[in-house]
């Protein structure tokens, strides 16, 4: 029941709109999901975070994604490959280490993907920037044990950006 309502909620917000000719840019940005506690520079993802982003591809799969953006790291690829491998899609990846990581993200996505809808894969310290940069309002901080955040970003062909801030998976323990 509670994944129709989400899914109705994401088609939703999915739907290109035309304006001119030019439709919207609809782009779904969510962090990693849970990583394993080893001291590991590069950690990958534990158990509760596979069964989260298994959950999560079974949550957008439907929502017309053409394009996978995520980070070099173990645990942003783990939370994008079951959605890549349900779509058949190839990730793309942008350097989460460079200062201005946010803004290459949201600048390929318009330079390459306008009109289309993307899934971002990012940290909590990145998502918020992510969708600042993208022109929408700049949500607040995700803690650090915040894994079911999902904003959904539509910028459209002319005109400001906006968020929808949504909840996916098992609640975690912070807002």
């Amino acid at each position: 029941m509670i994944r129709s309502l989400v899914l109705r909620a994401l088609a939703a917000l999915v739907v290109t709109t035309s304006v001119a000719g030019a439709q919207a840019t609809t782009v779904i940005v969510v962090r990693h999901a849970e990583k394993a506690a080893a001291p590991a520079a590069d950690p990958p993802l534990n158990a509760a975070g596979e069964a989260r982003a298994a959950a999560f591809a079974e949550l957008v799969r439907d929502a017309g994604i053409q394009a996978i953006i995520s980070t070099q790291f173990l645990r942003t690829k783990g939370t994008a490959a079951p959605i890549a491998a349900k779509l058949g899609l190839s990730v793309e990846t942008v350097d989460a280490r460079l200062p201005q990581h946010p803004k290459l993200v949201a600048d390929s996505i318009l330079a390459k993907h306008r009109g289309h809808t993307v899934l971002v894969i990012g940290h909590s310290n990145t998502v918020p920037a992510i969708v600042a940069a993208l022109g929408a309002p700049k949500p607040a901080d995700i803690c650090d044990d915040g894994y079911d955040n999902v904003f959904v970003v539509t910028v459209p062909a002319s005109g400001p950006a906006s968020v929808v801030r949504l909840h996916y998976g098992v609640a975690t323990a912070c807002p």
